[in-house]
């Protein structure tokens, strides 16, 4: 008998229910209900799109719109809840949200949080566990001048737990604080909606440096309610009784809505600078306020001149660089006799180190000003900076502020205030100029921190004017080691290391150093270079703010005996280990930050009854016509084997394009390291 056509028909019918049942499952998984969490989703091992994932949001939804008051105007109202998935520990993080509030910098408008809840689920066997969040997981802290963080911690998260929390922001601000579209881990499904009332015309912008761009639908609705005419335009009702009456009015809002599925995660990429840049968001700009017959009554759209001369008018800004009276005194006899400008601000900005301390708050605003910040020894990022500005300025030097945006804050899609956090100093002289930071106590002139270290920051002038100015180091930083080699009877290895470090990377090395005990130096410098013992180190600031570092070392795993041959790479535990650099494809361009040049002289000196069997062959190999070197050179000389070997970087920045061909030529660099040294018995 036969059975094929009744088993296909059986076939067809299960794989029928099946694709039925997996799409009942889907629609329910996308029907999120908050205070609603099924065992599908507390069972899920691993993101069914993206199995690297340590958490996914499972939801997000997020909605922005104005409610109209009779005293106060339009007030913003933003809602939002997010839905979670921790798939480990590594997830962990997410079970933490930081919620921003601007608090004015009159003090007296200030965002505020409402209707805050939050869960934690859990599958307890068969039932699904429930935790709310209370008070002792909620934190308020200030992040900078006029800014304050309200920290959620969800409670009782374990692997596999999802976690869900909703919370409103109304705010008297129109200012819309960017839209984020896409996290670091997969999101399940974004529900958008950006509503605004016709009176407030905004302009939006998606960030074109991203990969992932949702779908975005545009309409209008109209709105009728009872209310009074003139606090359309936010006008205070008790200034002027007699413009409104109670007459029903009508207007329009304008809706932007984003409903999109499987956003993907922005994946982190080995020295991709800043990922913030390159995240996908939609952004707001208030270019005008129009009153309810459509003409503009008041425009906002700005060049970068108009934002650059709006801050600097600020008595916050411009006012602190004016007053010197405070300070004239004690700093009379600290420049006096010097004449080169340059010589003058890296005195000035070592004695405003000395005498305020960074408080850790970003701002282009003074927060205590430059007075108090001077009495009272500490200040925020403008304090500081505006405070040396002044004090060069009193001394004939030509010194003015420069504003920026740090690697954290991104790169502003368009003019605005918010598009600067930070501001530094720049001094010129014949042609010249210096960019200096006074919050760091390493950095020195022209080398400026990581943070600062953004793409290019805006100089602003006395007389109004102003201009970009790149913030990228000028002069290529230089690592030069010196590697002793010498080769134990037990086939222990050891020597001693000499390395002189200039420029941005000694500033690295010594944020990294020089506030640790002499202890934790040590276990620092052993970290990751395997059986090491660290000993004798030293640490020295020298001239031009370079630092030098010696120390002697004992190693106990680099050498193989193999049938009675030695084998050990020449550059022992300096050689690296694996190239970063492991992608097929790569969506982000290549940013090491700095312009440097690595450079290693080793001496090794032979043991006794051993002769060179092999050594690796020398090369040199360019990438891009020499915008990077590499070259590897080693030679036999007696009873020693000598090794030079430099990586010269010119340039920081590596297109995505060139990606493939820098990956090559970056892994063969990894290869020749690794190329061994053999050693036979004479």
């Amino acid at each position: 008998m036969n059975t094929k056509p009744h088993n296909l028909s059986k076939m067809k019918k299960l794989l029928t229910f099946t694709a039925l049942l997996a799409l009942v499952t889907f629609a329910k998984a996308q029907d999120f209900k908050f205070g609603k969490v099924s065992k599908e989703e507390l069972q899920e091992k691993v993101h069914p799109m993206d199995s690297s994932a340590n958490a996914a949001v499972l939801s997000k939804k997020e909605r922005i719109y104005f409610v109209l008051t009779d005293y106060d105007g339009f007030m913003q109202h933003r809602e939002v809840t997010e839905r979670i998935k921790i798939y480990n520990k590594e997830g962990y993080d997410w079970a933490t949200k930081k919620i921003f509030l601007y608090q004015g910098s009159s003090g007296a408008k200030k965002e505020k949080v409402s209707n805050l809840k939050g869960y934690t689920y859990n599958l307890e066997g068969t039932k699904v566990a429930k935790t709310k969040l209370k008070k002792d997981g909620m934190f308020e802290e200030d992040y900078n001048d006029f800014t304050q963080i309200n920290t959620i911690t969800m409670p009782n998260i374990q692997d596999g737990c999802v976690i869900e929390y909703t919370y409103k922001i109304v705010s008297p601000f129109l200012v819309i604080d960017d839209v984020a579209l896409q996290y670091n881990v997969p999101i399940n499904k974004i529900n958008v909606k950006i509503t605004t009332p016709q009176f407030y015309r905004y302009n939006k912008f998606n960030n074109t440096k991203a990969s992932y761009f949702p779908r975005v639908k545009e309409s209008r609705e109209k709105r009728t309610l009872p209310t009074r005419r003139g606090s359309f335009l936010g006008t205070s009702a008790t200034e002027n009784t007699s413009a409104y009456n109670n007459t029903n009015n009508s207007y329009f809002e304008d809706i932007l809505t984003i409903v999109d599925t499987n956003v993907p995660a922005l994946k982190e990429e080995a020295y991709a600078g800043s990922m913030g840049n390159y995240i996908s968001k939609m952004s707001f700009e208030l270019s005008a306020i129009l009153n309810e017959f459509g003409a503009p009554q008041k425009s906002f759209s700005s060049t970068w001149e108009q934002v650059s001369k709006s801050i600097y008018k600020r008595p916050s800004f411009g006012d602190q660089i004016k007053r010197t009276n405070f300070f004239d005194d004690d700093i009379a006899s600290i420049a006096a006799g010097i004449d080169n400008p340059f010589q003058k601000a890296a005195l000035l900005s070592n004695y405003v180190k000395t005498k305020v301390k960074w408080n850790g708050y970003y701002g282009v605003s003074a927060y205590k000003g430059t007075k108090d910040a001077y009495k009272e020894g500490e200040g925020n990022v403008a304090d500081i900076n505006l405070l040396l500005i002044a004090m060069l300025k009193s001394q004939g030097v030509n010194a003015n502020p420069v504003l920026v945006s740090t690697k954290n804050n991104g790169v502003p899609l368009y003019p605005t205030r918010k598009g600067f956090n930070y501001v530094i100093c720049m001094v010129e002289n014949q042609g010249q100029y210096v960019l200096i930071d006074a919050t760091d106590k390493f950095s020195s002139l022209n080398v400026l921190p990581e943070r600062v270290l953004n793409w290019k920051g805006r100089l602003i002038k006395d007389d109004g004017s102003s201009n970009w100015v790149s913030l990228m180091p000028s002069q290529q930083s230089q690592e030069s080691t010196s590697l002793n080699i010498k080769l134990e009877e037990d086939l222990s290895i050891s020597g001693k290391v000499r390395q002189m470090i200039t420029s941005n990377l000694a500033l690295r090395y010594k944020k990294r150093y020089m506030g640790l005990s002499k202890d934790d130096q040590v276990k620092s410098i052993e970290e990751d270079k395997g059986a090491i013992e660290v000993a004798n180190l030293k640490l020295e600031n020298k001239d031009n703010n370079a630092l030098a570092i010696s120390y002697d070392y004992e190693l106990t795993d680099a050498i193989d005996d193999i049938g009675g041959k030695l084998y050990f790479s020449p550059l022992l535990f300096m050689a690296e280990k694996e190239s970063p650099f492991k992608l097929d494809e790569r969506k982000y361009p290549i940013d090491f930050s700095i312009p440097f040049k690595d450079k290693y002289k080793v001496n090794i000196m032979l043991p006794q009854g051993y002769k060179v069997e092999t050594l690796p062959q020398s090369e040199v190999m360019e990438f891009k016509g020499g915008e990077i070197k590499f070259s590897f050179v080693v030679k036999e000389n007696g009873n020693f084997i000598q090794l030079s070997s430099e990586f010269d970087l010119k340039s920081a920045y590596i297109d995505s394009a060139d990606y493939s061909v820098f990956k090559e030529f970056y892994g063969k660099i990894v290869e020749k390291q690794a190329e061994q040294i053999v050693l036979s018995k004479i």
